[in-house]
């Protein structure tokens, strides 16, 4: 498959790509600073030059156009201000899903947070991004043109990964290294049968492929 992904050269999008890449697909890692582009080549993913905060629907549909599937993973990041949560964590996500929506790409893997909500109250930055975040989900779940699946994992690690996890409509707090949310990206793209959930992913106790098969009823 051709896989495009937003934010190609963030933590959980570069292990994801490194996936892929062996696994015998075609990531493309949509990227705004041309010097992450050798990252993302020793990573076995084509890198693709493009600011989702100033581009038009028409110029990322261009990217996406002849993909099997697409990944929202990109985010304004953690020192961001409460401005650029808006403009990416939230417009960057309805910019792409139209695209997708144009390109005619209907598997949509979204990658979320935990708490992420519309209505979430508070003050903080971190307040504003779960809005943000809920937001744009809202916005994705909303569009039948695409089958999509919002992830939300708990809090990142940097651990090695442990391929053993908990994927499930609500799982309460808990942590999860990147290298295992790259996984289950990897497995939800080749099911579809996924398409239409919103899932918490924490560590747990069922291999990766076990844990997507049981919440897409197989």
């Amino acid at each position: 498959m051709r896989i495009v992904i937003a934010g190609g050269h963030g933590q959980i999008a570069m292990r994801l790509e490194r996936l892929l890449a062996a696994g015998g697909h075609e990531p493309v890692g949509i990227i705004r600073k041309p010097e992450h582009g050798d990252d993302l080549r020793q990573a076995g993913a084509e890198p693709c030059l493009l600011d989702l905060e100033s581009a038009s629907v028409e110029e990322v549909a261009a990217v996406l156009q002849g993909a099997d599937a697409a990944v929202f993973a990109a985010g304004a990041g953690p020192g961001s201000g409460a401005g650029r949560k808006k403009t990416v964590d939230r417009d960057a996500a309805v910019l792409f899903a139209d695209a997708a929506e144009r390109a005619r790409v209907r598997r949509h893997v979204v990658v979320s947070a935990m708490g992420a909500d519309p209505g979430h109250r508070g003050d903080e930055v971190f307040d504003e991004y779960l809005r943000m975040k809920g937001e744009a989900d809202a916005y994705v779940r909303g569009k039948e043109t695409l089958d999509w699946t919002i992830l939300r994992p708990g809090m990142l690690t940097n651990d090695a990964g442990t391929g053993l996890v908990r994927l499930e409509a609500g799982t309460g707090r808990g942590t999860i290294p990147r290298d295992d949310v790259a996984a289950v990206i990897a497995e939800l793209l080749d099911s579809s049968a996924t398409a239409g959930l919103v899932l918490d992913v924490i560590s747990g106790k069922l291999p990766v492929t076990v844990a997507v098969k049981a919440v897409a009823g197989n």
